[in-house]
C-alpha cells in the first residue's frame, strides 16, 4: 500500500504508543478498578467503527457498556489510536472491529489484545467466498462489507454469539434482540432493491471519492466506480481524475457523489476535469461511507445510513437533487 506523510507520521506516532502499552496499562490499573467497581456486572465493548458499534447496541440494549473509538466523519483507513484509546481497549471484556486490514493502523495492538481477550474481527467472519477480492494484493479482501445488508446481517450473527459466549446470563435477551434486528434488516435489504429498481440498468453507475462501494454494486446492480483506491491511504493522482473524467464524459453520467469520510476536493477536482471536457455533472449528495453521522443526522445508525445512501444515489442519479 502506498501511504501519503502524513499517514506515515501518524503511523510513527501509533508505533510509540504502542511500544508504551505496558506504561499505559500500569498506569491506568487503577482507574480500570475504579471503573469496574461502580459497576462491575455490566459487560464493557469497544467497538472500532460506529457500524459495528451500532450493531452492539442494537443486540446488547442497555446490558452493555459500549464504547466506539472512531467518531462520525472519522476515517478508519488512517485512524490512529491515542493513549486514551488504548486504555480504554485495555479494560474492556470484549473488542469487535472490522478487520480485512480497514482498520489497517492499529492490526499490531489489536493482534496484541487478542492474545488477552476475545477480540474479534466481524468481517472476517464472514465465508471468504462471499468476499470480494481487493485487486492491489493477493489473499486480501475489500473491507467495506457493510455496503451489502445481506452480509450485514452475518456480522449481527457473529456479534450475538461472541455476546452470549461472555455474557451467558443474558443469552435470551441477546437473541430476541438480535432476531428483530435481522427482521428489520432483511426489511432494509428489500427497501435498497425496490428504490435501485426505479433506475434503468444502465443508468446505475456509482462515481464515489474512494472505491468502498463495490459489494453495494454487486447487491444492488450498480457498476462502481471510485477516485482514490479501497483504502483512502492511497492518493488519487492527475492520471486517475483524467481517466474517470474522460469515463463520466463517455457515459454522459449526470452525477457524482461525495463522502462524509473523504474531503470533498478529490470529488470537485474530478467535476472540474468534467467540466473541462464540456459536459456538466452535478455532485449528487453527501454519502456516508466508513464512518456513521452525528447523532442528529440521517447516518446516526446503520439502518439509517443505508436508507440516506439508497435514497440520495437514486435522486441524484435521476436529477431529482
Amino acid at each position: 500500500m502506498l501511504f501519503n506523510r502524513q499517514t506515515i507520521f501518524h503511523y510513527l506516532s501509533f508505533l510509540l504508543v504502542l511500544a508504551t502499552m505496558p506504561m499505559f496499562a500500569s498506569c491506568s490499573s487503577s482507574q480500570a478498578a475504579n471503573s469496574q467497581d461502580v459497576n462491575d456486572d455490566i459487560l464493557h465493548v469497544v467497538a472500532t467503527t460506529g457500524q459495528i458499534g451500532d450493531v452492539v447496541m442494537q443486540v446488547a440494549d442497555k446490558r452493555v457498556k459500549v464504547d466506539v473509538l472512531m467518531g462520525p466523519g472519522v476515517d478508519p483507513h488512517l485512524f490512529v489510536a491515542s493513549e486514551g484509546d488504548v486504555n480504554r481497549l485495555q479494560r474492556a471484556d470484549v473488542i469487535f472491529y472490522n478487520g480485512l486490514f480497514l482498520e489497517a493502523q492499529m492490526a499490531s495492538v489489536l493482534r496484541q489484545l487478542g492474545e488477552r481477550k476475545p477480540t474479534i474481527a466481524v468481517a472476517e467472519q464472514i465465508d471468504p467466498e462471499l468476499l470480494l477480492p481487493w485487486a492491489a494484493y493477493s489473499n486480501a479482501f475489500d473491507p467495506h462489507v457493510w455496503f451489502d445488508v445481506t452480509l450485514w446481517m452475518r456480522v449481527v450473527e457473529v456479534v450475538r454469539d461472541a455476546l452470549i459466549e461472555a455474557d451467558a446470563a443474558n443469552a435470551d435477551v441477546y437473541r430476541a434482540n438480535a432476531d428483530a434486528y435481522l427482521q428489520e434488516l432483511a426489511d432494509l435489504h428489500a427497501y435498497v432493491q425496490q428504490r435501485a429498481s426505479e433506475l434503468p440498468a444502465e443508468q446505475r453507475v456509482l462515481i464515489t471519492a474512494h472505491d468502498a462501494f463495490h459489494y453495494f454494486g454487486r447487491a444492488y446492480g450498480f457498476e462502481v466506480r471510485g477516485l482514490q483506491g479501497i483504502s483512502t491511504a492511497a492518493e488519487a493522482g492527475a492520471a486517475d481524475v483524467r481517466d474517470l473524467a474522460n469515463f463520466i464524459v463517455e457515459r454522459r453520467i449526470p452525477a457524482i457523489f461525495v463522502e462524509t469520510s473523504v474531503p470533498v476536493r478529490t470529488i470537485e477536482a474530478l467535476q472540474a476535469a468534467v467540466a473541462e471536457r464540456g459536459h456538466t455533472v452535478a455532485i449528487g449528495g453527501e454519502l456516508y461511507s466508513d464512518a456513521l453521522g452525528d447523532a442528529n443526522s440521517d447516518g446516526a445508525t446503520y439502518i439509517g445510513m443505508v436508507r440516506h445512501n439508497i435514497d440520495t444515489i437514486v435522486d441524484g442519479l435521476k436529477g431529482e437533487r
